[in-house]
């Protein structure tokens, strides 16, 4: 088997067939010195790692090839292997294939960890035993290789892990929204939706579907105007006078509508997740634990301690009566945009990173709006500041003089926001490593030190 990608999902695959007995070949095309620690870890376990001038021969000896997540199609290996004939799957494929226990798979473009935790907290809470895994850090195929049949498991999925499916048909998929993402890679919405859309492909009857008719993507699938959704179906909404939601807000509540009766489970102001977009994914994650057996007093009992997720609206400090929040996962300009709109208080924007070609006019907009200054970092800062109309624009050359910035202008009462809107990868190897130093930098300054330049 030949495995594409040395990143935690290629390792991780890797070492779960090499211990059953597959034979396994690791390929990276990355420079070999940068691979250290990589050829380390499968030396190990006894899995080679080579380079590309060792690929032909090892795609003329392979009987398959598992590719991972952040490799896209269009690349050496994955072509070569399409050319010779050999079947090629993704992780979460293979992962599907193994696991013994059932799934709850969720998506989305926005959301997506936090629901996912969510799910797994409140099965916990539950009384049902489940293991968290996916795109959310952990690699899936090592919890459904592991998993017993009286478990579940819940796996954050993305377009990319999507895209090399066959047979994975998840017990419960979960559809959170489909905005602008990825456009680097896609080459346009509708191919970015039907990527996404793939996650109910496979389902039976049986299955269970749960979507947000709150978006446009989402709600042509329940209107006829999309692909036909394969299973029963389960929605969640703002709009209280619809009628066909299962779940919905009503007067500040999240409210469950159980074959034609209402209930009230949750205060929204009673949950830890801050914002609106985030009460849809409360929803989202009340309907799938539902639909899996949890009851609904301990849903209603349990969203409430559920802690929000690093990096995605965390708190890092007040100081000052400055709020310093750490949303470096928004990394596209929907979720940037579902941040700004969850504060009332005066707004410190700090955002950029690189690009994934998406475009940022109505983030701008929201930004110019809502924001008194907004500091820019990364590849994308001239774009961004171009489009910025109203507030100062700083625009900073490293994340540190970024944070300088904020505090050199912040006030009490005001909130400095870190959402960026973009990918890390211009300035840092990934989002959890830019929110870190983010949180390292506000931690690092003194009170006194706030008001410094």
């Amino acid at each position: 088997m030949l495995v594409i990608g040395a990143g935690r999902s290629g390792l991780a695959t890797a070492e779960v067939l090499h211990a059953r007995g597959v034979s396994v070949v690791v390929y990276d095309d990355k420079p070999q010195e940068a691979l250290a620690a990589e050829r380390q870890s499968l030396m190990r376990v006894g899995v080679p790692l080579i380079g590309p001038p060792e690929l032909p021969a090892a795609i003329a000896a392979a009987k398959g090839a598992v590719v991972s997540p952040g490799v896209p199609p269009t690349n050496a290996a994955v072509l070569a292997a399409v050319r010779a004939g050999i079947s090629v799957d993704s992780e979460i494929e293979v992962a599907y294939t193994l696991s013994k226990a059932p799934i709850i798979a969720v998506t989305g473009s926005k959301g997506k960890s936090t629901t996912t935790a969510l799910i797994g907290h409140l099965l916990a809470a539950a009384g049902k035993r489940n293991r968290v895994g996916g795109n959310i850090g952990n690699p899936l195929i090592r919890e459904t290789a592991e998993a017993t049949s009286d478990e579940w498991i819940v796996a954050e999925v993305s377009s990319f892990q999507l895209e090399g499916i066959r047979t994975f048909a998840p017990d419960i998929s979960v559809l959170l929204n489909i905005s602008p993402d990825h456009l680097d890679r896609y080459h346009s919405m509708h191919e970015y939706a039907e990527a996404k859309y793939r996650i109910f492909a496979n389902q039976k009857p049986k299955d269970v579907f749960i979507g947000n008719a709150d978006d446009p993507y989402c709600a042509a699938l329940r209107d006829g105007r999309g692909r036909t959704v394969p299973c029963q179906t389960l929605w969640y909404g703002t709009d209280p006078s619809d009628a066909k939601l299962n779940a919905l807000l009503k007067d500040d509540s999240l409210v469950l509508r159980i074959r034609g009766r209402e209930r009230a489970i949750a205060a929204i102001a009673d949950l830890r997740l801050k914002g609106k977009h985030n009460a849809g994914n409360a929803m989202a994650a009340v309907l799938a634990s539902l639909a899996a057996g949890a009851a609904v007093e301990s849903l209603s009992v349990n969203l409430a301690t559920f802690e929000p997720l690093p990096h995605r609206l965390a708190v890092v400090r007040t100081d000052d009566s400055i709020t310093w929040v750490d949303d470096s996962k928004a990394t596209n300009p929907d979720a940037a945009i579902k941040a700004m709109e969850s504060f009332g208080e005066p707004l410190i924007l700090i955002a950029g990173g690189k690009s994934k070609r998406t475009d940022f006019s109505h983030f701008a907009a929201q930004a110019s709006k809502r924001a008194k200054i907004v500091v820019l970092i990364g590849e994308s800062a001239a774009e961004m500041g171009d489009l910025i109309d109203g507030p100062p624009v700083v625009i900073a050359p490293t994340l540190e003089k970024a944070v300088n910035a904020a505090a050199n202008v912040a006030v009490p009462g005001d909130v400095v926001l870190l959402s960026p809107a973009c990918a890390s990868f211009d300035m840092f190897d990934n989002a959890e490593q830019r929110g870190r130093a983010f949180a390292d930098l506000v931690r690092a300054r003194t009170s006194s030190g706030l008001a410094a330049s």
